[in-house]
């Protein structure tokens, strides 16, 4: 249920995740909804915040290994030119999705989304500073890469092309190279 919450969030944003779209979705009896989410709608999409941003967080994680920090920032866009190709441009950030509604009700899920972003940042974060940026450096460049791939996504799928994507990893793989090449002086 928390996956299929999360590929519901993708396509059709936290609003339109409702229980009845998540069980038609995973195909789980509605009793079960209940039994493992007591705190309902909410508590599942919470769960399914921390599963994709855990998801993204360990793709960052094994790339914090690489050699080439500039390659770990393009396996971040490749993972996402597969998602929108593959979805044909439906699914986004399921991230994203929650943290752009008004959750009056459950304030708690921007709280996650904030969360989420966070360990984003300082993980890219840390893998800059492994390949020799300053940290205060690298943490600018970690906040400017995840928005600017968010942002990259958001206009992909309202253009239905990859070029939005294409021209900021474009942007960002030479920022990288520039800012790793001057830092080794």
């Amino acid at each position: 249920m928390v996956l299929s919450t999360a590929d519901l969030l993708r396509e059709y944003g936290a609003s339109a995740t409702s229980i009845d779209r998540v069980l038609a979705h995973s195909g789980a009896p509605r009793g079960s909804v209940y039994y493992h989410f007591p705190g309902g709608r909410a508590q599942l999409i919470e769960e399914a915040v921390a599963l994709a941003g855990d998801f993204i967080a360990d793709m960052i994680d094994t790339a914090m290994r690489a050699d080439d920090a500039v390659e770990a920032v393009e396996a971040f866009f490749e993972l996402w030119r597969d998602l929108l190709v593959n979805s044909d441009f439906r699914a986004g950030c399921p991230i994203v999705a929650v943290a752009v509604e008004t959750n009056d009700d459950a304030p708690q899920l921007v709280q996650s989304t904030a969360v989420v972003f966070t360990r984003w940042q300082e993980a890219l974060a840390g893998l800059f500073v492994r390949h020799g940026l300053a940290a205060e450096r690298s943490k600018r460049l970690a906040t400017f890469i995840i928005a600017a791939v968010e942002g990259a996504v958001i206009m992909s799928r309202a253009e239905r092309s990859l070029a939005p994507l294409e021209a900021a990893a474009g942007e960002i793989r030479d920022l990288l190279t520039h800012a790793l090449r001057e830092d080794k002086r």
